[in-house]
């Protein structure tokens, strides 16, 4: 079985690298279709002070270093007709030392038709969702060390990194960008018991929609993933609303039983984002969110990045490097970055960034509201994501699992290597 699905995993891929060569004449306008395809990864070396009582095999450890590949991405796409894009991402998220064997996943696979600017339709797998800028955006441009990962609400839960099956209609009239996506989440097995979680139904329509203003220079909406910062290329300022809707998504039990209690998914937000050069050749790169999550009674989630542990926490945030990071309540997101201009550092040119981002949420089902920081310097060689240096540092708070009151914070720090090839 292992055998024949590597095998089609490979036919598909080999279609999808040489089919556009085949398209490649021009035809009586004068159009030629277009192949584009690139890698990127992002390799870590950590260090981890890790939440009490975590367990890496069985063996308490109290804190820890590793390596790893945070992110991998190989993203195809050609313009094959005028009016015809195609689009697809082979790849996956944590490689590291519990695994020996790498998967790459066909993350996004999908086609879009344009029938004028105001009006592009698509289908297949992908990252096409509604509620807010950062649900959607593009990884290797990223400020912070890493994504607000808060935003990808059901992220692994009944998605697959953020990307589902589903349809969608965008387009740009005048200063408005929008998004409307219609998805079918993945089936849930695991069964709730007792406390609200995602519903072992079968799964509802995702309704989603993500509409922008913005105030000086458009943004391409090309891809679903939106820029982390444009440095001094571009002058942004937007201001975004988004909501997300899925009937019967979350329940306090089996879904076969009678009295289970269902709960609809119901999230929205605001937003605005802004990238702005400046006179003296500095950029500076702002977003603030404000988001309202509603999954059901209490519900909560601790969330930990390429968490390296495999068990034990004996604090409410669980083990290794887990925090509350998900649940229903509200949240606000800010970022704020400054990058310099260029200049020359080991006989290098560098854009430095610093940036700081913070997550404030007020959770219901925990005693105290929750914030976390995470400090980030980026150094841009050449002024170019294709080639970045950065240095983070995550700072979060630990909850005690009987009080559920925050009691200590704990830290994680990161050099982070980011490499591209086109």
């Amino acid at each position: 079985m292992k055998k024949e699905t590597k095998q089609r995993f490979n036919t598909l891929f080999l279609l999808l690298l040489f089919a556009p060569i085949i398209l490649t004449g021009q035809n009586k306008d004068g159009f030629k279709p277009t192949f584009k395809w690139n890698v990127f990864g992002q390799i870590w070396a950590r260090y981890s002070d890790l939440n009490e009582g975590s367990l890496i095999y069985d063996e308490p450890t109290t804190e820890f270093f590793d390596i790893s590949i945070r992110r991998l991405r190989i993203p195809i796409s050609s313009q094959i007709t005028p009016r015809v894009f195609a689009y697809a991402i082979f790849g996956g998220n944590n490689y590291n030392f519990k695994q020996k064997t790498f998967t790459l996943e066909v993350l996004d696979l999908y086609v879009e038709y344009k029938f004028a600017r105001f009006l592009e339709a698509g289908f297949g797998k992908s990252g096409w969702q509604g509620l807010n800028r950062w649900n959607i955006r593009s990884a290797i441009t990223l400020m912070g060390l890493d994504s607000p990962l808060f935003t990808l609400n059901t992220v692994e839960k009944n998605d697959d990194l953020g990307r589902l099956f589903g349809a969608w209609v965008k387009g740009q009239v005048g200063k408005f960008d929008y998004r409307l996506a219609f998805n079918r989440p993945f089936a849930v097995t695991n069964i709730p018991d007792g406390e609200v979680n995602f519903a072992n139904n079968k799964p509802r329509v995702k309704t989603s929609t993500y509409v922008k203003y913005q105030m000086f220079e458009h943004e391409s909406n090309k891809s679903a993933y939106q820029t982390g910062t444009y440095l001094q290329t571009k002058k942004v300022f937007n201001f975004g609303a988004g909501y997300q809707f899925q009937p019967k998504a979350m329940s306090d039990g089996d879904a076969s039983l009678p009295e289970t209690t269902f709960y609809d998914m119901e999230h929205w937000a605001v937003d605005s984002f802004l990238n702005l050069p400046l006179a003296n050749d500095d950029a500076i790169t702002a977003y603030l969110g404000y988001y309202d999550y509603g999954f059901g009674k209490d519900y909560i989630r601790n969330v930990g990045a390429n968490n390296p542990t495999t068990g034990g926490g004996t604090d409410f945030n669980g083990p290794g490097v887990a925090f509350p990071m998900i649940g229903t309540g509200t949240s606000w997101y800010m970022q704020f970055g400054y990058a310099f201009k260029q200049t020359e550092v080991l006989k290098t040119a560098m854009i430095i960034q610093p940036n700081i981002a913070i997550q404030h949420s007020n959770w219901d089902a925990l005693e105290d509201k929750m914030t976390v920081f995470d400090f980030t310097t980026n150094f841009l060689i050449n002024g170019s994501h294709s080639n970045k240096i950065s240095l983070g540092y995550q700072y979060r708070p630990i909850f005690d699992a009987v009080t559920l009151k925050q009691k200590d914070y704990k830290g994680m720090a990161v050099l982070q290597y980011q490499i591209g090839f086109k």
